[in-house]
């Protein structure tokens, strides 16, 4: 094994002083002389068209600057991949269709007054006359012609995504399965529930730039919307990310930087805003809550040889990211093995419910609950152990995934089940009896794999510059880079990456990240992607640095643009394509423990075995592990979105419950496989998501076998469990 001087090694994060001292500022702390405050009116309604709109008396209200509404946007619409959302709903509007709200968190105007409590009273003095609109909320319901349709202006149904594989020949492998098993399987909605809200300060720099700083995962994706909202010149434009308090995809779409902007803009004056809790959680993405049947069919000696599968996803009222995470869900909904036989239908629908967005695991935790409670059910039906079971089935290099094509390798699930299952002691029986008959332990297994970085033919790139200071040797080195740091450590490892680059202690690194006027692009912090994508362009700044620096030139300025290896996007009617460059393997082991009298679910271990590649901070991966099974512990048991009629009724983390300390698994047992990857720096893949993907179904074998049921919806809660134990 390779030794390096910074690479493999655990140390301190970069920004560890400023966040634990307070010193360090996020969005919600920024501040300047002569600052405005902002608040925003939401639709509060799930469907309806603006009739009219009557600011007059809050723009009279005590100490209110502006009031801003649809017709004051000069080029009203956004959106990541669609632009099909107003930034703010109502009439005189260029944009068709954006007199209409969608869902209750539709923004229809915003107030700037000289204090936060002047803008939230004078809010409250806007008039608005809505014409109510037919609501539908259910997917299966919104996908059936003649249903109400969300977009008319778009299309010809509410379906916005339908993705297909098309794989062999499923009819004629079903005939030859000697077990077949046909379930169907649903799963919820999930808030981010990061520690900062939505917050954002912008004014206009010395530049004359409309500068606006708060939170978000893509800086220039950001600067780019803003700019186009706006009418303005890309380079009219600067975003700057401060510390963020979290994100997990929920800030890759936007949420308060136009408004902001546009407020900014318009006054020539600094204004601020924060969102409350409740706002937050009505009024920005979630993840898809998706329906999914199956069909899979195996083979008495242990194959799995045919899989029909359906998966429905509920967009929401915009695209925001339905497309990609749906495209995941489509390559991941196979799971981790070979399977010759495949037909698949995926779909993306719009409704009147809180847009579907980003969150950690893209899709993939989703589509990986379906898979891996197949292949948990079709080993009970063999008789067979689910470890077995999935080794006999898991792909290997050169095997192809459901969409044709091989894996880039290495392939190392086979590596991943095997050290879960040595870590956890797994040896294939059923727990033994417990000393109170009501409280009952179970063990389960699942496997899961997701790609690293974008997909679907779009060429990834990111881009680094170094440069080198000093006479004689290196005194500093700054790095400038646009990534985020949105608490995984992203600013450590590039830190430790630069280090090890270019020979020379981490002290000597300069950091200079996540502003637009100082750096080129470095595409999004998400999908699994930072460590990869700006450890090869640091790698080749760096190169590019030294060799200047050798020459004597000084100071020695290298920038570099790395291009990842190219991928196609889907065949329309087979699904054939090479989608990703990357993937990561992970595989699981949970131990739960039932009380059969409250339906209480408590997760007591839990093994966690992921390929990283090579960690470059393995506390920092340690780091991503545990919380990732934390948050998707959540996800199993706990966190329960309620809506009725597009209206959400669990606005508040009084009524979201989310994991506190007493919640989560009393042991999490990280284990690192590090199988290089040929294309990665210094053999690194992402770590950020793949610990989440599995945890789901882990938990619900767990669950069975120690009850003997099985649930095909979570979250796994009391009244859930109880209900299945036929005790209620």
């Amino acid at each position: 094994m390779t030794t390096y001087n910074h690479i493999g090694k655990s140390l301190a994060r970069v920004d560890a002083r400023g966040k634990v001292t307070g010193e360090t500022p996020y969005s919600g702390d920024l501040s300047m002389p002569g600052m405005l405050h902002m608040k925003v009116l939401f639709a509060g309604r799930p469907h309806a068209r603006i009739k009219s709109i009557d600011t007059s008396k809050a723009e009279a209200a005590p100490g209110v600057v502006a009031v801003f509404t649809a017709k004051d946007v000069p080029v009203n619409e956004y959106g990541l991949q669609w632009q099909d959302q107003p930034v703010l709903c109502g009439p005189g509007s260029s944009k068709p269709g954006a007199d209409v709200v969608r869902f209750v968190g539709d923004q229809v105007a915003v107030v700037v007054a000289e204090s936060e409590a002047q803008a939230a009273a004078a809010v409250k003095l806007i008039k608005v006359e809505y014409e109510d609109l037919p609501v539908v909320t259910d997917p299966l319901e919104a996908m059936k012609p003649g249903a109400p349709r969300v977009h008319e202006e778009i299309g010809d149904s509410n379906i916005c995504v339908h993705y297909k594989i098309r794989k062999g020949n499923v009819d004629e492998a079903f005939a030859k399965a000697d077990v077949i098993v046909e379930s169907e399987y649903r799963t919820p909605v999930q808030e981010h529930a990061y520690l900062q809200p939505e917050a954002g300060l912008a004014y206009i720099d010395d530049e004359g730039r409309v500068t606006v700083v708060c939170g978000g995962q893509w800086t220039h994706e950001d600067q780019e919307q803003i700019a186009h909202a706006l009418g303005l010149p890309e380079d009219h434009i600067r975003v700057i990310y401060p510390a963020i308090g979290g994100a997990f995809g929920g800030r890759e779409d936007m949420s308060v930087q136009i408004v902001l902007a546009l407020a900014a803009w318009k006054l020539r004056k600094p204004v601020r805003i924060i969102w409350s809790r409740q706002e937050s959680i009505i009024g920005h993405g979630k993840r898809h809550p998706v329906i999914l049947r199956a069909k899979w069919g195996a083979t008495k000696d242990g194959k799995v040889i045919a899989i029909q599968n359906e998966i429905i996803g509920d967009g929401g009222a915009y695209m925001y990211t339905t497309n990609k995470v749906l495209g995941n869900s489509t390559i991941t909904s196979t799971g981790p093995y070979f399977i010759p036989n495949v037909k698949t239908d995926v779909y993306g629908v719009y409704t009147n419910n809180v847009p579907s967005a980003a969150f950690r695991g893209f899709g993939a935790p989703q589509a990986l609950f379906m898979a891996e409670m197949q292949m948990n059910k079709l080993a009970e039906k063999l008789g067979m152990d689910p470890v077995e079971f999935r080794l006999k089935n898991a792909l290997k290099d050169g095997d192809t995934l459901g969409v044709g094509t091989p894996a880039p390798g290495p392939v190392s699930v086979i590596e991943c089940i095997e050290a879960a299952r040595q870590r956890f002691g797994w040896d294939g029986g059923k727990r033994k009896a417990e000393s109170a008959s009501h409280i009952k332990r179970g063990r389960g297994f699942a496997a899961g794999f997701k790609n690293i970085g974008f997909s679907f033919g779009y060429q990834e790139n990111c881009w680094a510059k170094i440069e080198l200071r000093g006479k004689a040797e290196v005194d500093e080195a700054i790095l400038y880079h646009a990534s985020a740091e949105v608490g995984q450590g992203t600013h450590t490892v590039m830190a430790q990456m630069a280090a090890e680059a270019l020979g020379i202690p981490l002290e000597k690194v300069r950091l200079v990240a996540s502003d637009t006027a100082t750096t080129n692009t470095s595409g999004s912090v998400s999908a699994s992607r930072m460590t990869f994508m700006s450890g090869n362009a640091i790698r080749g700044a760096a190169e590019i640095a030294l060799k200047k620096w050798k020459a004597e030139e000084r100071p020695a300025v290298g920038e570099f643009k790395y291009l990842a290896p190219r991928t196609t996007t889907f065949e329309p009617e087979t699904g054939y394509s090479t989608p990703n460059f990357a993937y990561a393997w992970v595989a699981q082991a949970a131990e739960v423990e039932v009380d059969t009298e409250t339906g209480h679910v408590r997760v007591i271990r839990f093994v966690s075995a992921d390929d990283v590649g090579q960690a470059i901070n393995p506390a920092l991966v340690q780091g991503q592990v545990e919380g990732a099974v934390v948050q998707a512990q959540g996800y199993a048991i706990q966190e329960e979105y309620k809506t009725k009629n597009g209206y959400v009724l669990t606005d508040q983390l009084s009524t979201y419950l989310i994991p506190t300390v007493l919640d989560i698994p009393e042991k999490v047992e990280t284990v690192l496989v590090e199988v290089p990857d040929p294309n990665g720096p210094w053999g690194a893949r992402g770590v950020g998501e793949l610990p989440y993907l599995p945890v789901v179904p882990a938990i619900a074998a767990a669950i069975h076998d120690a009850t003997g049921v099985w649930i095909d919806e979570f979250p796994f809660t009391p009244e859930r469990v109880l209900r299945a134990l036929g005790k209620i």
